[in-house]
């Protein structure tokens, strides 16, 4: 396979994946703005442009002042921010046509539907109101390339581009919305263990649609122990750092299979799942939460930039 095709497919599914996983983490931003006072809020919508990288370019286009409608449009749809949700639809829909020839025709509509139903979701400003539902489309639309995707193509080499893509992606974006909660919304260490503090929480597993599940497997006890636990570490869960890391192994192995030779990045991956493995949570709060997220989220950026320089994505 052509490093310029795995690299249209690796970026095609990490652009779905972020795409997805911003809205997720607005709505996290929102729902934690619902919780606190408007000063307090303003701070909450802070901590989400500084989980995304985007606190200088929104500065740049609005100033210092923050606002709920400001940062939400201004993520999801401003034309003068490169990395806007709509902005990485686009970018997806122009891998995907870049790569045409090598997904399946349902992959392509999939793509290419979700283009043309988010560029008109998003072509007029999104309001408080309408915010939810902009989310569910967003959400929604990510959705249907998946299913595409797992329904019809071949499990081949461009299969595990997608889902290298795919987990690489997830890892990233599960570790930063946990980071939001931990040591930026926190208000100060008198609030762990408040009500305010499960409510943050209770709003992480919303926004990772882990409520449901960590219910069920906690008998709807909310513990932010526990909840750490399971979204670092709980393999079960398909949003977990654990889980990520598990699916990467596997497309590895089969990247290795088929082209008969292992690279760096498999021995990266396998030191930071055996890693994980090794981790229990009352180890990681030792440490402190915000302190092993930073160290993931490094040398899980090693391992994309590795992967890319390994399979030639740029010659």
């Amino acid at each position: 396979m052509l490093g310029r095709s795995a690299n249209g497919i690796f970026w095609l599914f990490r652009y779905l994946e972020r795409a997805e996983n911003t809205a997720r983490l607005i709505e996290a931003g929102f729902r934690m703005a619902l919780t606190r006072d408007s000063g307090a809020a303003s701070e909450e919508w802070r901590s989400v442009l500084i989980t995304l990288g985007m606190q200088r370019a929104y500065a740049a286009r609005h100033g210092e002042e923050i606002t709920g409608p400001h940062v939400f449009n201004f993520v999801l749809r401003d034309r003068d921010n490169p990395a806007s949700v709509l902005a990485m639809i686009e970018m997806a829909r122009t891998n995907a046509r870049m790569v045409r020839t090598g997904i399946t025709r349902e992959v392509w509509e999939a793509v290419n539907e979700s283009w043309m139903k988010l560029k008109e979701v998003l072509a007029r400003p999104v309001t408080e109101t309408r915010l939810g539902d902009v989310l569910d489309a967003i959400r929604r639309q990510a959705t249907l390339v998946r299913g595409a995707m797992e329904g019809t193509m071949l499990r081949n080499d461009i299969y595990d581009f997608a889902g290298i893509g795919t987990f690489v992606e997830r890892a990233d974006n599960t570790a930063r919305i946990l980071d939001v909660k931990y040591y930026v919304l926190l208000p100060s260490l008198s609030a762990v263990g408040s009500s305010l503090d499960n409510v943050q929480w209770e709003n992480v597993l919303r926004s990772v649609a882990g409520e449901r599940a960590y219910r069920w497997l906690n008998a709807g006890q909310m513990d932010p122990r526990g909840i750490a636990s399971f979204l670092i570490l709980d393999k079960r869960f398909p949003r977990s750092l654990a889980f990520c890391y598990a699916e990467l192994s596997g497309h590895l192995a089969y990247l290795a299979r088929e082209y008969g030779f292992e690279t760096e990045a498999h021995a990266i991956q396998r030191a930071s799942e055996a890693r994980l493995s090794a981790l229990t949570i009352e180890a990681i709060f030792e440490q402190g939460l915000h302190q092993f997220i930073g160290e993931f989220l490094a040398c899980n950026n090693r391992l994309a930039q590795q992967i890319q320089r390994d399979y030639r994505f740029v010659e």
